[in-house]
């Protein structure tokens, strides 16, 4: 009973002095608003960020590796990229991907992956510079691609280059718009292409890609259209492991495979990049962290000047009521209970400064999703670390404040002017 009156006479206190001295409590509760607001919203856009980036990292697959001619970062304990290394490597090819589905026992499925980009065409409507992959059939199966309407390529339809394609939905909606595009044509670069299937519509990755605006092809009906041999296109061999294989094993049997398909002797280094979706993971791991601090430092100095605010505030609600504090000890009200009042009162005062910046992010958020693709949440997690963070500065604030009125006389109290 006495906790609940304690907070219920904060509350009325800090509303009183809201109202009562409105221009004054608002300057003070500024700082607190900005802190909070600052340390917040950093904190919620690196987590909305951190989000993206991980669903997308995940899409790339956790327990893949992307067999390439160039490596993602430089060699372990090496600061800078030695590209002169990596310039005369030879690019993977489709016979690559055929030798290691054939030789590999850790190997669920690999698929054979480039892209270039041409305009498509249907009658009148065409898209300049369209994104085309060519891929071997295993692509489905190693992306876990989703096909929403129509049908995936077969088997015999890759291997044999038919003209046939399965394309994005922003593809199918600006080539074909009001109209169900299977079985409807397109052309590309002169050859004409027949759409069997549409994938599911997913939007943009943190990368910046997206397969609705992709037409995906056969990598042997592209090699009527781009020259690829001994040309750095982009050529990558995507290879997705078995359930529950040791990573370290699934590493050493594809390095194993490679070096005697490109028949290295020994002590010769790799002419081939082995990438992992853990090494993109763990740079994000350190930019997050940070940005994390910096969030902390940003919010840090205002939430400081919000704790002086706030503790001013407190210093003069002492002196404004100090003859009230004479008559409640002269009646009986112990030290502690005149020490907790003024605390809770600077905490309430804080937390509304809390909210407000909080409310101020959520706002923030609405509209920075309105207005963009990157959608950004407010999440549970990080409403409670700024009350939280405010409750901590309401009570560091008001105890210096708090305690000179618990320490008051009060016949002194009540006789002061």
């Amino acid at each position: 009973m006495l906790l609940i009156r304690l907070i219920f006479e904060s509350f009325a206190f800090a509303f009183n002095s809201l109202k009562a001295n409105k221009l004054r409590t608002f300057l003070s509760l500024l700082g607190i608003t900005i802190g909070i607001f600052a340390i917040i919203s950093v904190f919620t856009v690196i987590d909305s960020l951190e989000r993206n980036i991980r669903e997308s990292l995940d899409g790339m697959g956790s327990n893949m590796v992307y067999l390439q001619k160039w490596p993602w970062m430089p060699p372990e304990g090496e600061t800078e990229y030695p590209w002169w290394r990596y310039l005369n490597r030879p690019v993977p090819d489709l016979e690559e991907t055929e030798d290691l589905l054939r030789r590999g026992n850790l190997i669920d499925n690999a698929a054979f992956l480039f892209g270039f980009s041409r305009t498509a065409q249907s009658g009148s409507d065409k898209i300049e510079n369209a994104t085309i992959m060519a891929t071997s059939h295993g692509m489905i199966d190693v992306w876990d691609l989703k096909v929403e309407r129509g049908r995936y390529f077969t088997e015999s339809e890759m291997r044999s280059g038919s003209p046939v394609t399965v394309v994005g939905t922003e593809i199918a909606e600006n080539l074909f718009p009001n109209m169900n595009p299977l079985g409807k044509s397109m052309k590309i670069q002169g050859h004409k292409f027949r759409i069997i299937g549409v994938y599911e519509k997913k939007g943009q990755d943190a990368f910046g890609t997206s397969m609705d605006k992709n037409i995906h092809i056969s990598a042997v009906k592209s090699l009527y259209m781009i020259n690829i041999r001994n040309l750095d296109r982009g050529q990558t061999i995507c290879v997705k492991a078995k359930q529950n294989i040791d990573n370290d094993k699934f590493i050493a049997e594809l390095e194993g495979i490679m070096r005697s398909i490109r028949k290295l002797k020994p002590m010769e280094e790799n002419d081939f990049a082995m990438n992992e979706v853990s090494i993109i993971s763990k740079q994000f791991d350190l930019f997050f962290e940070v940005f994390n601090m910096a969030g902390w430092i940003i919010g840090g100095f205002s939430i400081l000047v919000g704790g002086f605010g706030i503790a001013n505030i407190m210093f003069v609600s002492v002196k404004e009521r100090t003859k009230i504090i004479g008559i409640q000890k002269s009646i009986g009200a112990k030290k502690y209970f005149i020490l907790l009042q003024f605390i809770f009162e600077a905490i309430v005062l804080s937390v509304i400064g809390g909210v407000v910046g909080l409310l101020l992010i959520f706002i923030g958020t609405q509209i920075v999703s309105y207005v963009s693709e990157f959608t950004i949440i407010l999440t549970i997690g990080n409403i409670i670390t700024g009350l939280l963070i405010s409750s901590v500065i309401g009570f560091i604030a008001g105890f210096m404040p708090a305690r000179s009125a618990a320490k008051l006389d009060p016949v002194v109290a009540m006789n002061s002017v």
